[in-house]
């Protein structure tokens, strides 16, 4: 068992844990994932480290309640325990001196980002982060990447905080502009990710995403987690998670994410109906 031993509300639905777990913390590196089961019958949620702290004997996890097993993860507090925390999972990101790293994140994509953008710092980078969300209220660890990074540019779809746009238009402005950039690195949602690297394709600049399919058992043998890398089969939790964006086929991936929309929903409503009103009053079920 993984006792909870701090939780913090970043926005409406995302929450941000820290857990024990003294053999991950001892091992993890930027870049690296864990996989969670909450209990005997529960799904296993794959799930990025954002931070560790070894001494301590903790990691830290952000999750952002989307369907059933992550809004029973969101109704966890201190001092409850998770079943089953496996990690850690994954290669860690490739870190070097590029001269200029942009790191950017969309939505829930800041928290993978952070470590990131962190260990792009301590390698000698220049650090340009660029973090959006649909608006000022669901944007997450301003503070945190600000501590990492020389530059921090923020977007909101609506123009309620920062740039009002996309994080796309930012780097393409840096872009037009001549900024040498040596590498990108861009997580978030499946369209911003194909987004960014559709920016940087015609430059021939270097981009790395980070993939987060359906995933089971987080060693490779399920098969779950495929996807098409310059047209060949990869699986993101051994193969991955970050890999090419010029070479990921994003409409499979999409395509993919698709496939149980139907039983996530299904699922929701069960929890509701077990629950009472809790789905409705989170506004998932309208």
């Amino acid at each position: 068992m993984f006792e909870i031993i701090e939780k913090i509300e970043l926005a409406h639905t995302v929450y941000q844990y820290k857990i024990k777990a003294p053999l991950i913390a001892k091992k993890r590196k930027a870049g690296q994932f864990v996989v969670l089961r909450l209990n005997e019958q529960g799904e296993r949620i794959p799930l990025t480290i954002v931070n560790s702290d070894e001494k301590e004997g903790t990691i830290t996890i952000i999750v952002q309640e989307v369907g059933k097993s992550t809004a029973m993860l969101g109704d966890m507090t201190v001092g409850d325990s998770i079943l089953d925390v496996v990690g850690p999972l994954g290669h860690p990101t490739h870190i070097e001196n590029f001269g200029i790293a942009i790191c950017v994140g969309g939505g829930i994509g800041t928290a993978p980002v952070l470590p990131i953008a962190k260990a792009m710092k301590d390698a000698g980078n220049k650090v340009i982060s660029i973090i959006g969300a649909r608006n000022k209220s669901l944007l997450i660890l301003e503070k945190e990447m600000r501590e990492v990074s020389d530059e921090l540019h923020i977007t909101t779809d609506d123009g309620s905080y920062g740039h009002h746009g996309f994080v796309t238009q930012v780097l393409q402005r840096f872009i037009d502009e001549g900024m040498k950039i040596g590498c990108v690195v861009g997580i978030g949602p499946v369209p911003m990710m194909r987004a960014v690297s559709n920016v940087t394709k015609p430059y021939g600049i270097t981009t790395m995403v980070s993939l987060n399919p359906i995933m089971v058992d987080g060693t490779g043998m399920c098969g779950a987690c495929r996807v098409s890398i310059a047209g060949k089969n990869r699986f993101v939790c051994v193969d991955g998670p970050e890999f090419n964006g010029h070479e990921v086929d994003f409409d499979e991936l999409m395509l993919r994410n698709r496939s149980y929309l139907k039983e996530e929903k299904m699922a929701m409503e069960e929890l509701t109906y077990h629950e009472g009103n809790k789905c409705y009053e989170r506004g998932e079920c309208k």
